[in-house]
């Protein structure tokens, strides 16, 4: 027999298991069976008009997913899923790509976590749309809406899921990029054992799409946190949140220009100013004032910024106002420590927290210098002062009842009355330019203070028939929303939100 054919034979027959290996494992995929690759199983969930599919290509170390659903959004989703079940911190990352040109822009492909494979389950993921929109989509009780986290960046070629402890966090990388943050987190408390893995959805229940991961890679967490700070935007009729920037480290308390294009945060001792469609951050001139702190904000002609900063007196705040674009700080306040957070909305008068003789209280001063005049006497902490837009009131929080609530006073001081009164301790009234709504910061009852670093809540009164709503529930406290924040039309506000991420 000639040499070449017996090679040529054994050849085929060596090749012969890996062949049977790929045949099978893709009949197995097709039948739905618990072997695909390195998941557990695949199946439908939710009610699709089409029956999805798992094709695991074994030589390429590729998954090419078929998937129908009608959404995976507000309380239910519809979509195909290849999983498996695990515990703890794990991440789980992949290259995805659609095939084909696609029927509806918000076609998904996803990484996700998710706590069982009911419809209406809690879960997390990282969903790539069609049309290049890439967001950490969640829902973090059974049963509740679906909220997003919108990224700045379009199309990225690899993205990654990773939940610690009770919070996940979304990565991505362009063509030749490393993985890095993508800004936001969210809180998805899981128990036990959860499902981990790759789905598709068409979002529309009459279309098949398809898209292939390829590069998936799933590890256990470890290493030791590394802080970020993102800042974010949120719309308040929708809830759904968008990254403006991110960076490592931390920084502080956005405020929103009157004229809606820039955002402003401190950093290390500076005042920083971005655009809020995103870019790179530029530092405001404050002159000597190089320790500033987060209680900052932008007079009602958008000509004055007033700060707050340490560098002068022994290092005890003061407050100054410079030229919105950066110049030489005129000091306003005699007495130290004081710390700005309100405009009169004629830009005469500043409102301000002053500590005199170991207590904390509210106090007003002329733009222009002068004289400060106390306006709360309570015993306990008073913070945080803000104007209505029409200047008849003052917002602020005290712990005069025993825990932090919002109040308000008439603008003199007079007639001051509690605004919330429940079992947890709330800080920071931002009032809406349009006078309606009041947004504020939220803790726990057991939390002392307003701390960094904490399970907090951005909640939003109506304040024609004050009642609440929760807006976000995020990793933050200090620093996330000190000042004024609300966009010029009153349906968005900008915060910080932190991640310490291994």
């Amino acid at each position: 027999m000639d040499r070449r054919n017996r090679r040529s034979r054994w050849n085929v027959f060596l090749a012969l298991p890996l062949l049977m290996a790929l045949l099978s494992s893709r009949l197995l995929c097709e039948q739905g069976s618990s072997a695909v690759g390195i998941f557990e199983g695949h199946q439908d969930v939710g009610t699709v008009s089409h029956a999805g599919s798992t094709e695991y290509d074994a030589l390429h170390g590729t998954y090419t997913l078929t998937g129908s659903g009608e959404n995976m959004w507000f309380k239910a989703d519809a979509f195909h899923f290849a999983w498996k079940k695990v515990s703890g911190d794990v991440n789980l990352a992949a290259t995805i790509e659609f095939i084909g040109k696609g029927v509806n822009e918000h076609r998904k492909a996803v990484l996700m976590i998710r706590q069982s494979l009911e419809s209406d389950s809690p879960y997390a993921d990282v969903a790539v749309h069609g049309s290049g929109l890439t967001s950490l989509q969640y829902r973090d009780a059974k049963s509740e809406t679906t909220h997003e986290i919108q990224s700045s960046v379009s199309g990225p070629k690899t993205v990654r899921i990773e939940k610690h402890g009770d919070y996940v966090f979304m990565s991505i990388a362009g063509e030749g990029e490393e993985l890095h943050m993508a800004g936001g987190s969210t809180r998805v408390p899981l128990e036990g054992t959860f499902y981990i893995g790759i789905g598709v959805c068409s979002h529309d229940k009459d279309v098949v799409e398809k898209a292939v991961f390829s590069k998936v890679s799933m590890v256990s967490v470890t290493g030791e946190p590394k802080l970020y700070s993102t800042l974010e935007t949120i719309a308040i009729a929708s809830t759904d949140r968008r990254v403006v920037y991110i960076a490592p480290g931390r920084f502080e308390a956005p405020n929103w220009s009157h004229d809606g294009a820039t955002l402003l945060f401190n950093r290390d001792g500076r005042v920083e100013r971005i655009p809020v469609a995103g870019g790179k951050p530029e530092i405001i001139d404050t002159g000597f004032a190089t320790r500033c702190n987060n209680d900052h904000g932008i007079s009602p002609d958008s000509k004055w910024l007033a700060i707050s900063d340490q560098s002068q007196e022994d290092h005890r705040s003061l407050v100054y106002i410079v030229p919105l674009e950066g110049g030489t700080p005129r000091r306003i306040t005699p007495k130290s420590p004081s710390y700005w957070h309100g405009w009169s909305p004629d830009g005469k008068t500043l409102a301000f927290v002053g500590e005199r003789n170991g207590d904390f209280d509210i106090y007003t001063i002329p733009a222009a210098g002068g004289e400060e005049t106390r306006l709360t006497t309570a015993k306990g902490l008073d913070d945080g002062p803000e104007y209505s837009p029409d200047g008849t009131y003052i917002y602020f929080n005290s712990e005069r009842t025993g825990h932090m609530q919002i109040w308000r006073m008439k603008a003199d001081g007079s007639e001051q009355e509690q605004v919330t009164a429940d079992d947890d301790n709330n800080w920071f009234p931002h009032i809406s330019p349009d006078g309606q709504w009041m947004a504020f910061l939220t803790y726990d009852k057991s939390v002392t203070g307003h701390p960094e670093n904490k399970d907090v809540m951005l909640r939003l009164m109506s304040l024609g028939d004050r009642k609440i709503i929760v807006l976000a529930k995020l990793f933050g406290g200090q620093g996330t929303i000190n000042v004024p924040s609300w966009s010029p039309d009153s349906k968005r506000l900008a915060f910080v939100s932190y991640q310490f991420v291994p």
